[in-house]
């Protein structure tokens, strides 16, 4: 997907290659502004005026979304079979209206339910995020940050979909409700079934709570496989260097390591690799040639022209 703009295209998310199976949770991590938010608008179709799907399929229920109306999307798909919990969510909510009553517009705009039904389902997706349904009554002002992110997450509920997005869902959260939400959404993948795409730069978060991890960068992923195989053998740079920027308290206490200098500018990404020129194992290979997908293990997929020697040089593990 990219954004078409006066100094030209921002590849925004370019050439990403996943799947989600129902029960699954997809953590999606890198730095601010690689795509990942992008990414979550246009799999809903949720984009700005300038925002352009120049090719690729998503296919949900063995259909392809892309061709898809907005009408037919937004009918047949958002809400129903994705929800998105969108980034600052608890500043999503209409200020002027009740809470219940914003979450119950959202199940009367999408089926032809009564209004008293509507306000009964309000009410249990209200108790179901462990918000006491009488606070349905109540304006956002009147609840806290966390209780503002459990009624986004009730409103994204509204229609059982299959597949929950939620984009940094713990951000600006203390510690106790952050634990909160992520029991909640753990909760909703195991009595449900509902697959969730966890977007976030929070690595002890998304090794917490996914199943598969990618690490994206500059608007593609570099790395994809199973958390296990991630974090206990990265191989390629960018994830090695966001994991030596993370402390870990089960191993000594060793001096934190930052990546040096900033992503690119994705209206004019460097050629070659995208990280080439942040990378301490970039040759000129890197700078001119983009490396291939490949499958280095079982269901681990890495994007480097030198895995291998990364693999051998650290014995196969992080």
């Amino acid at each position: 997907m990219y954004y078409t703009t006066a100094a030209g295209e921002v590849k925004a998310v370019d050439g990403l290659n996943f799947d989600v199976e129902q029960g699954e949770v997809l953590g999606i991590v890198g730095e601010s502004g690689c795509g990942k938010s992008s990414l979550a608008t246009t799999l809903l179709k949720l984009l700005p005026n300038n925002g352009i799907i120049k090719e690729g399929r998503i296919i949900m229920d063995g259909e392809d979304l892309v061709p898809m109306g907005d009408a037919d999307v937004r009918r047949k798909v958002r809400w129903t079979k994705i929800a998105l919990v969108p980034q600052g969510a608890m500043n999503s909510l209409n200020p002027v209206f009740r809470v219940g009553d914003q979450i119950a517009e959202a199940i009367t705009a999408h089926t032809n339910v009564s209004r008293s039904d509507a306000r009964a389902r309000t009410e249990e997706l209200l108790k179901l995020v462990g918000v006491d349904p009488s606070r349905g009554r109540h304006y956002p002002h009147e609840f806290s940050g966390g209780m503002k992110q459990r009624a986004m997450i009730a409103m994204s509920l509204a229609l059982s979909p299959k597949v929950l997005i939620a984009d940094e869902p713990t951000t600006a959260l203390d510690v106790i409700v952050q634990a909160g939400i992520i029991r909640l959404l753990l909760g909703l993948r195991n009595d449900f079934g509902t697959a969730i795409i966890l977007i976030s730069h929070d690595l002890a978060l998304v090794a917490q709570m996914s199943d598969k991890t990618a690490i994206m960068y500059a608007g593609k992923f570099v790395e994809y496989g199973t958390s296990k195989e991630v974090y206990g053998s990265a191989l390629h740079p960018y994830t090695i260097g966001l994991l030596g920027a993370f402390a870990d308290i089960r191993k000594p206490k060793e001096p934190l390591v930052a990546v040096p200098g900033s992503p690119p500018d994705l209206i004019q990404p460097p050629p070659g690799c995208r990280f080439s020129p942040r990378c301490p194992y970039a040759e000129e290979v890197c700078r001119t040639k983009e490396p291939p997908f490949l499958e280095a293990a079982k269901d681990h997929y890495v994007a480097c022209h030198f895995w291998r020697e990364i693999k051998a040089k650290r014995g196969g593990r992080a």
